[in-house]
């Protein structure tokens, strides 16, 4: 039997829903919308790609959409004072700048200048250790997709086995630390995998929930999997093109092979994908609501 489809696309228009009725609450109430403000350096198509999906959405659920397209060679104290100006701007919530920058800007610096109540992504240091010690003010939005993925489908976080494939600072890391708080939709059992551990398979058969984000096409097969295991597969690789020109995309997981043993899984494209952009938004909804000492 055939595991049961997780949609990204399905929870993340049903998030999306609760998002647009919150924007029209704050609106009524007091007269201001969520605002984010994009910021993509050079043309990276991409990069472009992605700010623009952000931007659609954001226009959508009614948020105050602003986009700032930087020069390729903008100086690092030019894209810096950018920064610092929509900081200090009251209607902007939520300020985003989309990687990767030019070699001649530090990552670094140019997200750590971001202001935390304002970091929508959850990258700045301030965010990740308040999301370490459970006080997060805002959760990275892949990992917090993940988890929303879950819960809304059902899936028994507590108290289970999770084994995440990969340690990045953008998904490994920060939903292994989510899921092993001791709060509502986490108090897993949690290990992480990475190039580093020896003989993979055995710790990823022991998983109740299997979080692969390796960066690798189908690097987990069915005998890594374990019977009636819920499967997260977050990689999007690129393996050729379609008659229609079109990318071919697959995950870090064989789907399907994988979903002949799993009990749930979710598909790439369609799977972790959607909900990355929902989190966005709901983070910067957050921020907005914050601002206003509305929570």
């Amino acid at each position: 039997m055939s595991a049961r489809i997780i949609s990204g696309q399905e929870v993340a228009l049903q998030i999306r829903g609760e998002i647009r009725q919150e924007v029209e609450g704050l609106k009524s109430a007091y007269g201001i919308s969520p605002g984010l403000v994009t910021i993509i350096v050079g043309r990276n198509p991409a990069s472009v790609s992605y700010v623009t999906g952000k931007q659609k959405t954001a226009k959508e659920l009614g948020f105050y959409s602003v986009q700032e397209d930087c020069p390729e060679d903008i100086s690092k104290a030019d894209l810096l004072a950018l920064i610092d100006r929509y900081n200090k701007n009251p209607d902007i919530h939520g300020i985003l700048v989309q990687l990767p920058l030019p070699g001649h800007i530090n990552e670094t610096d140019v997200l750590y200048a971001i202001d935390p109540d304002k970091d929508v992504d959850g990258f700045h240091p301030v965010n990740m250790g308040r999301l370490m010690i459970g006080e997060a003010l805002f959760y990275p939005c892949t990992p917090y997709g993940i988890q929303q993925l879950l819960i809304r489908s059902n899936i028994e976080i507590e108290g289970s086995e999770v084994v995440v494939v990969g340690r990045s600072n953008i998904v490994g890391k920060p939903v292994a630390m989510m899921l092993c708080q001791k709060a509502k939709g986490a108090n897993a059992t949690v290990t992480i995998c990475h190039t580093g551990t020896r003989d993979l398979a055995s710790h990823t058969r022991r998983a109740d929930i299997l979080i692969v984000a390796a960066g690798r096409p189908k690097a987990i097969t069915a005998d890594m999997v374990k019977e009636g295991a819920v499967v997260i597969d977050v990689g999007v690789n690129r393996i050729g093109m379609t008659p229609e020109g079109k990318a071919k995309l697959c995950g870090d997981v064989d789907f399907d092979a994988v979903r002949e043993k799993a009990s749930a899984i979710t598909p790439v494209p369609g799977g972790v994908g959607p909900m990355t952009i929902t989190m966005l938004m709901l983070n910067t909804l957050n921020a907005a609501k914050r601002s206003l000492k509305c929570q």
